[in-house]
């Protein structure tokens, strides 16, 4: 909820709001351009009587001094019937320039302020202020839940590659820049609302006027006491009285307060502080316009400037979700729904189970809520049920739709109970299958809300199996519950097989590395990165099969290895086909699984169609950051997958180091045998704050944890601890 509710101010006012950051990070550049050019004494270095008594030497029409929130020494005089206004040395009354206001500036403010539309157009930035101060307040609420918590809000953001670039400098900047774009949201909403007399406005308390007396005769204006005791640096403006005039008066407003100072005597004749709530409110508008504080004036400047590229990355990630989220034809409002479901999907195909869930229980008469497990809410006003359908992402994580589920729930301390239950997804050939929707199950007992039944597990996105649960479900709820599981429809592009190499007949390890290339003449590749997954389906089959890619669109091809599988329907499919022929594809992003940025060292460790990848992401390392490949084959002879191309990235420095290992070579080595040898290079690697990626096999993925922690031993270090800081990344099948 807190996430639509960020997002929906930001799309409907994006135009808004770029044009009041935009010209609000211009407008920030006037203070500072002003505080250059300006001659700016330090305290105690001179007093207002001597700036004045210079003043009035160079200008003998003098009628008023002016120091601007800059700090520059301002004189507006009359000569020969002309009046003017030029900018002067304070330490010697000199003239440094004339003075005038920018014309662009005066018309940027005008645009900022109301959109060069008088009072409706005031009203419409009021209300984008206000819209900001909102998005800022809610974006940091969502920046502290994705961190884990507020104590995490600072600690470095995950790196999720390539393929989430959008998200993660969207996280980076508005975390940067929050506090910044708050205080200028904060301050306009204030001066607006005083604009428009939402809230009252804190008059300056005024001394009374009062004329000079008979007296001495005006004195000289440098021996005046009143203005010798008030420092240049808490001048506002001080007022001449009319030539020939003994009984006008100089009035002088500081920082502090204002009154009116007899000519003759020097003295004060009535004085008055501003009060605390005109001084507040004063502060509120130099602090909004970085007029007296220049230097925070570039800094909010700077953090207007992000919101430009907040916008669009906001957008695109809006985009995204919204394509990812499926469509789901008759799911009620959460508000009014008694059953909840709650989907955790990595692949979005946990999504087709949940859409046959919600037509089932729709046509018992039930009022469903579909939506990611990240979207639990703190109440359900009219639900009673919970149901949870999640999948596992790699040795038990969550998925992505589900990485925040556990944090949330931890925060429903108050919420009414509901009864549950939850049905994982998985494929058992891996260690860990279903322990996500375990570690789920767990979490909901320790509540003590009622359970309907005992976890269940559907492998390999069984059909029947997820419609026999839905009779037993429908049972122990006292309902008549049909299920009839349809994959949800994805939409495909048509590729055609340009290029194909095989490996491994001689070790009966059948593989190929496929490119493909659009049908169709003209038409382009979707967008990937290396890393990223392909969903193809094989055909007479709905149920799609992932392959990771080993090049990027930008490559200009589709790249994969492929291993065929005894009875694998896809593996046998692709292994099979033949140049010419076409594959239906769709693009699955992997964020989960790329490189960090920045200049760390990268270890790469695969066996087998593991290499896929990898060989993406030693492709694209063309600024040449250390790169180590560890990969295991059988035969170098018969499978040394990429062997020309992995020599040559060798010779152009995009690979550092390649250490190869064959279990079927006269001396026999597995790609942890090669880790061990380099136990030393790699502990010096990870003091560097090297990462390390793995891909292949569940079962080398597993030998090659337990190497690296005997490796990581005398660094007191392990791999679930590199995990955690996203230093340790598998992606593994």
């Amino acid at each position: 909820m807190l996430r639509r509710l960020h997002s929906l101010p930001g799309l409907f006012a994006a135009l808004l709001l770029l044009v009041i950051a935009t010209s609000g990070a211009i407008l920030s550049l006037n203070p500072a351009l002003e505080r250059a050019g300006a001659i700016v004494p330090p305290r105690g270095a001179v007093n207002v009587a001597d700036v004045a008594q210079r003043a009035l030497r160079a200008y003998p029409g003098v009628e008023q001094i002016e120091r601007l929130p800059s700090g520059a020494v301002l004189v507006y005089f009359t000569q020969d019937d002309n009046s003017g206004a030029d900018l002067i040395n304070p330490m010697n009354g000199k003239r440094v320039s004339s003075y005038e206001t920018s014309a662009v500036f005066s018309w940027l403010t005008d645009l900022h302020r109301a959109f060069l539309w008088d009072d409706r157009g005031r009203a419409i930035a009021g209300i984008g202020a206000l819209l900001m101060a909102f998005m800022c307040l809610s974006g940091v609420f969502l920046l502290a839940s994705r961190a884990g918590g507020w104590h995490k809000l600072f600690a470095p953001i995950r790196s999720t590659g390539a393929g989430a670039t959008s998200p993660r400098l969207h996280a980076e900047l508005a975390r940067a820049a929050a506090l910044g774009l708050l205080v200028s949201a904060l301050t306009g909403v204030w001066l607006s609302a005083i604009r428009f007399e939402l809230i009252p406005e804190a008059r300056e308390m005024e001394a009374e006027f009062r004329q000079s007396a008979a007296g001495p005769p005006p004195a000289d204006i440098g021996s005046l006491p009143a203005l010798q005791a008030v420092d240049l640096m808490d001048l506002h403006q001080l007022i001449f009285p009319f030539r020939n005039d003994p009984s006008d008066v100089y009035s002088l407003r500081t920082h502090q307060g204002s009154g009116y100072v007899d000519q003759g005597s020097g003295e004060w004749l009535s004085y008055a502080d501003y009060g605390s709530g005109a001084t507040l409110q004063t502060f509120i508008k130099e602090l909004h316009t970085g007029e007296a504080y220049w230097w925070l004036g570039l800094i909010m400047g700077l953090a207007a400037l992000t919101v430009p590229v907040l916008a669009v990355t906001g957008g695109l990630i809006w985009w995204q979700r919204r394509q990812s989220m499926p469509k789901l034809k008759g799911n009620s409002p959460s508000h009014l729904a008694d059953t909840i479901v709650l989907v955790g999907s990595e692949t979005n195909a946990t999504w087709g189970f949940a859409k046959s869930l919600l037509d089932g229980m729709s046509a018992a008469g039930k009022h469903v809520h579909v939506a990611p497990m990240n979207d639990l809410v703190d109440h359900y006003p009219n639900a009673s049920r919970l149901l949870i359908l999640t999948s596992t992402y790699g040795d038990g994580d969550a998925p992505a739709s589900a990485n925040q589920f556990l944090h949330k729930l931890e925060k429903l301390a108050t919420s009414p109970a509901m009864s549950w239950a939850v049905l994982g997804f998985g494929d058992r050939q891996f260690g860990n299958f279903c322990a996500f929707a375990d570690l789920v199950t767990e979490k909901l007992k320790q509540r003590d809300w009622p359970q309907i039944l005992e976890t269940n597990y559907i492998d390999r996105q069984s059909g029947p199996s997820f419609e026999q649960w839905g009779t037993v479900l429908g049972a122990a709820i006292d309902m008549p519950l049909s299920l009839h599981y349809k994959p949800l429809p994805r939409a495909t592009k048509s590729l055609t097989l340009i290029a194909r190499k095989t490996y491994g007949e001689q070790v009966n390890a059948h593989t190929c590395i496929l490119r493909f290339k659009p049908a169709k003449p003209g038409r382009s590749l979707p967008a990937f990165a290396a890393g990223d997954l392909v969903g193809i389906l094989p055909p007479n089959c709905d149920a799609p099969r992932f392959y990771s890619l080993a090049s990027t669109s930008k490559d200009g091809v589709l790249e994969i290895c492929v291993r065929r599988q005894e009875d694998g329907l896809c593996s046998g499919y692709l292994y099979n086909m033949k140049l010419g022929e076409h594959a239906n594809i769709f693009i699955q992003r992997n964020a989960r699984f790329k490189p960090s940025r920045g200049k760390s060292p990268i270890i790469l460790i695969g066996a087998g169609t593991g290499i896929g990848p990898l060989i993406g992401f030693i492709r694209a390392n063309k600024k040449h950051r250390s790169m180590h490949l560890y990969w295991g084959g059988r035969l170098a002879e018969s499978d040394f997958l990429y062997e020309k191309e992995l020599r040559s990235y060798l010779a152009d420095k995009r690979l550092s180091r390649l250490h190869t290992a064959f279990s079927r070579c006269p001396e026999p080595a597995y790609v942890q045998n090669k880790l061990l040898e380099d136990a030393v290079q790699i502990r010096n690697m990870i003091n560097q704050d090297a990462q390390l990626l793995v891909c292949g096999g569940r079962r080398m993925a597993d030998d090659v944890a337990s190497t690296m922690n005997t490796i990581l031993a005398p660094l007191s270090l392990d791999v679930a601890t590199l995990k955690k800081a996203s230093r340790y990344l598998e992606d593994t099948y």
